[in-house]
């Protein structure tokens, strides 16, 4: 299926890349059905909405950067994507870039998506650890990977 992105224009898509927020996320809640798409840099990826292609948000797997990360959800959350186990999940945090600022991951707010199902949901951590917003460079070089990887 073709559809029309924000990043790339319009492009051939499977249809395993979809993916359905029944509630939404948050700020975009009547905003539901989205496709995960490869950034051109990795470790991003794209989630492009497929109800409004200005809607797009870059993504990143936050265990990257973060080893030390730690989802405390809320069993219903889980429960009510279908996920049982951690191994049931595809987990992401939504990327900023402001200019002239640090690119950032907001890791209060994850997505977390059933692989089987693709359906997700976005959770809040109230651990004070996660922030909004975490220097992704700086946390890749603490984590020893040099930083290296840039946005897409």
């Amino acid at each position: 299926m073709k559809i029309q992105t924000k990043a790339y224009g319009l492009i051939e898509i499977d249809e395993r890349q979809k993916v359905s927020f029944p509630a939404g996320l948050f700020g975009f809640e009547s905003v539901k059905d989205y496709v995960l798409i490869d950034a051109e840099r990795q470790p991003f990826y794209w989630l492009q909405s497929l109800e409004a292609e200005h809607i797009a948000f870059i993504t990143i797997n936050p265990f990257l950067f973060r080893p030390d990360y730690e989802l405390d959800i809320e069993d219903d959350l889980l429960k009510d994507i279908g996920i049982t186990k951690a191994e049931d999940a595809l987990v992401f945090s939504i990327v900023t870039i402001p200019p002239g600022g640090p690119m950032t991951a907001n890791l209060q707010g994850p997505l977390i998506i059933n692989r089987e199902t693709r359906i997700g949901r976005q959770g809040i951590l109230s651990d004070s650890r996660w922030k909004t917003k975490h220097d992704i460079l700086e946390e890749l070089k603490l984590a020893g990977t040099g930083g290296k990887d840039t946005p897409c």
